[in-house]
């Protein structure tokens, strides 16, 4: 455990949350970002988590000071060199992905593993982009990570079990489980939602419902925890429309998002994090 350090590049939601389950589990966590103030936002939302999380256990645990010490924050790519396991979570974007790929691996040691949190991209096409794609897979964490306890495990072509191996024992020292699935644009789980979620926004676009009643559909009809649109706003509609775009990219044009939600987005309404979507959060 002491020579174990994770490496999460992207401050961003997913990147905070990752680093905020690895750090509350023990762990030393590098957490890189090249905006000082995305990395200051990211601690700032962590203390927040884990006052409330301590809060609810009725003070037990250990202060989020004590959490909080094993992270460095950091703007320098360069400090990742002392991970032993690097997750990317940085833009759905493929370019930029690929970039930081290439950076990263001319920056880490060789026996050092990559995993990308992707929610689309090919996982092989981003191990291309290094020389070491059987150290490479995808780790689809979910959203809140800290809350949520089961990882898609991305397999690619050249994934060497060694590999799998590896991020498994980082799930177990973080308390959660995976589920394995083969490479693929959207894997399983944004292969089918993101097909739900862009319909569900045909549907309000079209007048046939609002959207309490779409998914309400979802959560009284069939059981569902939460309804797609409710699902779009936690994800974030800017997330998921750059996830459409790269699944129409790799999968086809019936992945083309609804002209509404780019509309939305293009408005500023991103969901739960700014505080509009296709409902209010107004304690956001």
């Amino acid at each position: 455990m002491s020579n174990y350090v994770l490496g999460v590049v992207g401050a961003g939601v997913m990147g905070t949350g990752i680093a905020q389950s690895a750090a509350r589990a023990g762990l030393p966590v590098v957490l890189v970002d090249t905006g000082p103030q995305v990395l200051e936002r990211s601690r700032r939302r962590m203390l927040d988590d884990l006052r409330l999380e301590r809060m609810l256990h009725g003070g037990t645990g250990a202060p989020p000071a004590e959490t909080l010490a094993r992270i460095t924050f950091t703007p320098k790519l360069d400090d990742i060199q002392r991970a032993t396991f690097v997750v990317e979570s940085i833009i759905e974007r493929v370019a930029d992905k690929e970039r930081l790929f290439r950076e990263l691996d001319a920056c880490c040691p060789p026996e050092v593993c990559f995993a990308s949190n992707t929610s689309a991209i090919p996982i092989s096409r981003l191990a291309a982009a290094t020389r070491r794609e059987p150290r490479v897979l995808g780790m689809h964490f979910m959203n809140p990570v800290p809350l949520k306890p089961t990882v898609e495990m991305v397999r690619a072509a050249r994934t060497h079990e060694d590999t799998l191996a590896a991020a498994r024992d980082l799930l177990r020292r973080l308390g959660m489980d995976s589920v394995e699935v083969g490479d693929g644009p959207g894997f399983v789980n944004n292969r089918v939602l993101m097909l739900s979620i862009n319909e569900a926004v045909a549907l309000v676009a079209e007048g046939v419902a609002p959207p309490a009643n779409v998914d309400r559909v979802f959560t009284a009809c069939l059981g569902h925890k939460m309804g797609p649109l409710a699902t779009a706003d936690l994800i974030g509609l800017d997330n998921v429309l750059d996830t459409l775009l790269v699944l129409e990219e790799f999968a086809g044009p019936k992945y083309h998002p609804h002209p509404h939600l780019a509309d939305m987005v293009g408005r500023g309404l991103h969901g739960r994090k700014s505080g509009e979507g296709f409902f209010t959060y107004p304690n956001s």
